[in-house]
């Protein structure tokens, strides 16, 4: 009964595309009662990537519009979610390729959004990853540093070149940052720089975390940056 609740709320919801304050405030009222049983936070989220593919299937034209509502239903459930679950995090180090394929790992499972703040990419496979996740119709943001752009062997205009939103900073300082969000549920930090070197021969490290007041605090900045970069 209680998913068939959850089920014909979101449904009324996705009607108009508005996930509302009241929709919002209704639906994490549900959840949180249920909380306890893990299973039905799981339904939700499932239901709603449902919806939208279905929606998608029937009319892509408003599919920029689905996608908006369901990035608001997954922030609420996992609102929900990360008062109930214990949060984790793993590390992972290099030289080695452990940082390297834990990331491409999360973009290739990657079901709705990735959002890329890195000094620079250059390391084959993670472009790949991304073009592949690109291709998959899953939303792609990266922004970059200007002047590494602008490297040998840097892969940020491939990426442009190729229809990803690329943005680059334009001041004499650099865009430092290496993070990245997946499904507003993972997020990637660390020293890690995303190139061959990195994982070759360097000591540097990745956290990926599902600490949500974290990402929340590093898709605030990213908004910020995006704001103020310029498109490639």
């Amino acid at each position: 009964m209680q998913l068939k609740k959850i089920e014909q709320m979101l449904v009324d919801s996705l009607v108009d595309f508005k996930f509302s304050k009241v929709e919002k405030s209704a639906l994490h009222e549900l959840l949180d009662g249920l909380k306890h049983m893990p299973e039905n936070l799981s339904f939700a989220r499932n239901k709603a990537f449902e919806l939208v593919r279905d929606n998608y299937c029937e009319n892509k034209g408003e599919f920029l519009d689905s996608f908006k509502w369901l990035e608001k239903v997954i922030k609420t459930i996992d609102l929900v979610k990360g008062h109930s679950l214990p949060v984790r995090s793993d590390a992972y180090f290099s030289p080695g390729t452990e940082p390297v394929n834990k990331i491409t790992s999360l973009i290739e499972r990657a079901v709705a959004s990735i959002k890329v703040c890195v000094f620079t990419i250059s390391d084959n496979n993670i472009t790949q990853a991304l073009l592949q996740a690109y291709h998959r119709e899953i939303s792609v943001e990266i922004i970059s540093d200007n002047d590494k752009a602008n490297d040998l062997g840097s892969d940020i205009y491939h990426l442009a070149e190729q229809g990803v939103p690329v943005k680059i900073d334009r001041t004499a300082n650099h865009m430092h940052h290496k993070f990245a969000i997946v499904d507003h549920k993972y997020l990637i930090n660390g020293s890690f720089n995303w190139t061959r070197s990195a994982t070759h021969y360097n000591e540097e490290n990745i956290v990926v975390s599902e600490d949500l007041s974290l990402i929340q605090q590093f898709d605030k900045q990213f908004g910020r940056l995006w704001t103020e970069c310029e498109l490639v």
